[in-house]
């Protein structure tokens, strides 16, 4: 079922409500919601970029990419829609807080994830088990 970039927005505005008010501190452009999808075109089919946490001369925000959710979640309920929102904010979030700390680990751990999809390889992260 695919849901509407307004319906995408309302549940959006629900999940950043369930996070600590501090994790937002200096991400003075905020959670943007577009319209686009960001394909990777360097990773084949179905592999889309869900958010991004973007730091440059307007300053620090969160890009959370509509039709990207739309190209993967399609035929999926609601409740998914909104597990796969929740998800993507939390893990910008972090980029945001280890950004204000100096740190980038989960940045590179993305970029080992995009490296092997881009290869056509499995990817797991470290410390997970494989069932």
């Amino acid at each position: 079922m695919v849901l509407s970039i307004d319906e995408v927005n309302d549940i959006l505005d629900e999940i950043y409500d369930e996070f600590p008010e501090a994790l937002f501190q200096e991400l003075n452009g905020g959670v943007l919601l577009l319209e686009e999808a960001l394909p990777d075109p360097d990773a084949g089919e179905d592999v889309y970029i869900m958010g991004e946490y973007c730091v440059d001369g307007l300053g620090r925000y969160i890009n959370i990419y509509y039709g990207s959710f739309a190209a993967l979640l399609f035929d999926e309920p609601r409740r998914v829609w909104e597990e796969e929102l929740r998800t993507t904010l939390r893990h910008e979030l972090t980029h945001h807080v280890e950004g204000l700390a100096g740190e980038r680990s989960l940045e590179y751990k993305d970029s080992a994830q995009l490296d092997a999809l881009r290869h056509g390889e499995d990817w797991l992260p470290e410390g997970e088990p494989i069932e």
